[in-house]
């Protein structure tokens, strides 16, 4: 690859928006201090999903909107959470989920997005429905696990990711689906940082 095509590439991943270049920086700041176990990770998050909001909104995804909404709300919780769940020594303490509830869960994803994705579809609201609707309540389990300590939430992030990446490149926020992609291979650097210091699931 030629200087100049990698300089276009580059270009390409940050955007032509100063907005999203700023949510760009922010989300990925999020996802290190997440992994990294700050509580600072949450200011990122409330900012970046905030000019996401606007963003997604413009490219018209109902669903995304108000999934952005939701993540500017749980920025606030899972700070509380992350400020009340550290040990003695100040280190966040992280957990496992059992199985079923990981059964439950994923069931419950599945048959909420086909719901919400019909619903869409006879209505004629937004566009890409039942993708931008899995990638919306997929989304909204995954953040909830996030502020809950979970350590499984590294795994369901990377279906979710990559599902989001293609929602936002046929919707024309290339940037912003490179971002996911990239999302993809840090979030299993967070999955192997964080499970060795996980708690095991009570029976």
């Amino acid at each position: 690859m030629t200087g100049a095509a990698l300089l276009a590439l580059l270009r390409e991943m940050v955007g032509h928006s100063h907005w999203e270049q700023l949510a760009f920086v922010l989300a990925l700041a999020y996802l290190v201090l997440a992994i990294r176990r700050s509580q600072w990770c949450w200011a990122a998050a409330f900012v970046s999903s905030a000019i996401y909001a606007v963003l997604v909104a413009q490219a018209h995804l109902v669903m995304q909107v108000l999934l952005q909404i939701y993540y500017v709300a749980m920025a606030c919780v899972g700070y509380w959470q992350w400020r009340r769940g550290r040990d003695a020594g100040g280190e966040l303490e992280v957990r496992r989920w059992p199985l079923r509830a990981h059964l439950l869960a994923i069931a419950a994803v599945l048959v909420v997005s086909a719901l919400n994705g019909a619903i869409a579809s006879y209505f004629r609201l937004g566009e890409a429905r039942y993708l931008d609707a899995f990638v919306t309540w997929g989304s909204v389990l995954t953040t909830w696990m996030v502020t809950r300590r979970l350590v499984e939430n590294w795994l369901y992030w990377i279906v979710v990711d990559a599902a989001a990446a293609v929602l936002y490149f046929i919707q024309g926020l290339k940037p912003t689906s490179v971002l996911y992609l990239i999302y993809i291979g840090l979030v299993i650097h967070g999955y192997f940082a964080w499970q060795r210091t996980a708690r095991q699931p009570r029976s």
